[in-house]
């Protein structure tokens, strides 16, 4: 086991180095957990946030072109009216079981009679669901929701084989789980700086406003990233889809000038984008470099679309890390956060 890091007293580095083995164990769980005898589901809708909320919005995007049934990840309170009876499928993920903007979808989707699956390693979710009688599956993980992707993804995804949405995923999981292990080679913080890259892109991000774009099945990734680097880093980043972003950001690149040379822009690659959406990511690098804005690209590696999302995911997810750590702050608390919800408590 590696010495633990000054700077990183509740071993972020641990978290993200467990990625593939949680991938992979969720996966697996995912298999053998109780599942309901559900009617035709015709729709599904994952509710969640923050960290809860990633695995389902990286579900929804992987399965766009494979599912037969639209997949729809949501962040809010409720449901839309579309979410009614049986045949809608209301996932309830929570890494806690007590983000309120969840438990008031899962009141919804309970009075309007859809059928239900919450996620949780327990909480007040966990305690209502049973009451209920509805199914709950449980994960052990004592970490931030947000290092908890592995299983809110690895347990959807089975959720998706188990329901004949996508079938065979055993390869993808096992292609997705190798590059991670193999990136981790060049990325893990044993890699002195001059051979680990996502060391050297952290060094290049410090104290600049970072924008993170990406296309198509990609954009989830690029959200990844974004939340990462607030939540680790504590700094300000935000993400943008391709090809939208060529359809109103290019025309901002004239003001404030000041602002450009304190920006960079990452885009995020993969074999799997629209040949169109490489083009438009070539010409919007030329777009930026012309306004005096900081350029870099990461490619994805990997066989396969999962393991390409997982190793762009990855290594986001380390830049964050040594980017906290460029900065001199822990990167696993988030006082802000606490601090809102502390708030929020003594509103109601």
């Amino acid at each position: 086991m590696n010495e633990i890091n000054p700077k990183d007293p509740e071993n972020m580095a641990a978290y993200i180095e467990s990625l593939p083995r949680d991938l992979s164990t969720a996966w697996l769980q995912g298999l053998e957990k109780p599942l309901p005898n559900y009617p035709k589901i015709q729709k599904i809708l994952i509710s969640g946030m923050g960290g809860s909320a990633i695995g389902g919005d990286l579900f929804a995007s992987y399965l766009a072109p494979l599912a037969p049934i639209p997949v729809i990840s949501r962040r809010d309170y409720g449901l839309p009216s579309w979410a009614d009876g049986p045949d809608t499928l209301v996932v309830c993920s929570s890494h806690s079981g007590n983000t309120e903007e969840t438990l008031s979808s899962f009141h919804a989707a309970k009075e309007r009679g859809c059928s239900l699956l919450a996620i949780s390693t327990g909480g007040t979710l966990q305690r209502e669901v049973l009451a209920s009688g509805i199914t709950h599956w449980y994960f052990n993980h004592t970490g931030q929701p947000r290092t908890a992707i592995g299983w809110s993804f690895g347990l959807l995804l089975a959720l998706g084989e188990r329901l004949g949405l996508i079938h065979n995923q055993q390869k993808d999981i096992d292609k997705a789980v190798a590059i991670m292990k193999e990136q981790h080679q060049r990325l893990a913080p044993t890699i002195p700086f001059i051979e680990n890259p996502a060391k050297r892109l952290a060094g290049q991000l410090l104290n600049r406003n970072i924008v993170i774009f990406a296309a198509g099945e990609v954009e989830v990734i690029a959200r990844r990233w974004k939340t990462q680097i607030n939540e680790l880093a504590k700094a300000w980043a935000s993400f943008e889809g391709i090809p939208e972003m060529n359809h109103n950001t290019l025309a901002g690149l004239v003001f404030p000038d000041a602002l450009f040379e304190k920006t960079s822009a990452i885009f995020l690659r993969a074999a799997m984008d629209h040949p169109r959406n490489q083009k438009r990511i070539d010409l919007s690098m030329q777009f930026f470099l012309e306004a005096g804005i900081a350029v870099d690209s990461v490619v994805a590696h990997g066989d396969g679309r999962l393991a390409q999302l997982w190793s762009l995911l990855q290594f986001g997810d380390y830049v964050s890390y040594y980017l906290a750590l460029d900065y001199g702050i822990d990167p696993t608390p988030v006082e802000a956060l606490n601090t809102l919800k502390t708030a929020l408590s003594k509103n109601d």
